[in-house]
């Protein structure tokens, strides 16, 4: 009888896969190992590049279930640098971004398709500017493992373009979008 329970249990162990669940991880701003940068074209001559310095957020990751990642980034809007403090006044003023009464911006993602060779198509819901549109990020799966300090990360790159009428933003020159480029890396709670 024994014998009959312990190869039962052998072969339930062999025969049904073991059910991974996704695990939950909170992005490293405190370490630098993650920025939100854009780039925006200046009167149709140059570019203009930049990033927010104040964020944080969390992404769930399963690597045997990507459709079911989830994102959640809250983003400081008055964090706004260019390193150039006057032309940072401005667009934070209410002539773009009105950081006094939009002081946050946040994304949430809707649906994760991975595409294969560690990309992966994120769409999710904007709010900017005191409006929420969906957009869509590119996005490539950089790796994972263990980290010097115990604990466990892993690393995503994406990219993504906003019409920044689509969310009420004045528009200068003949360009009417930002392209952002978003470095993520997270640790395992």
């Amino acid at each position: 009888m024994k014998k009959h329970l312990l190869a039962l249990g052998l072969l339930t162990a062999i025969s049904v896969p073991s059910v991974a669940s996704a695990a939950d991880y909170a992005i490293d701003t405190e370490g630098a190992h993650a920025s939100i940068n854009f780039k925006v074209n200046h009167l149709g001559y140059s570019w203009i590049k930049g990033r927010f310095n104040t964020f944080d957020g969390t992404f769930s990751y399963d690597p045997m279930n990507i459709s079911g990642s989830k994102v959640k980034v809250n983003v400081d809007t008055s964090s706004f640098d260019t390193n150039h403090a006057e032309r940072d006044k401005h667009v934070r003023s209410d002539d773009f971004l009105d950081v006094n009464k939009y002081s946050t911006a946040t994304f949430t993602s809707t649906g994760v398709t991975p595409k294969g060779n560690g990309e992966i198509t994120i769409n999710g819901e904007l709010t900017l500017h005191g409006q929420t549109k969906p957009i869509t990020i590119d996005a490539q799966f950089i790796g994972e493992g263990d980290d010097p300090w115990g604990g466990y990360r892993a690393g995503f790159t994406g990219t993504t373009r906003i019409e920044m009428k689509d969310f009420g933003i004045k528009v200068m020159g003949p360009a009417s979008y930002a392209d952002l480029e978003i470095h993520v890396e997270g640790v395992r709670q």
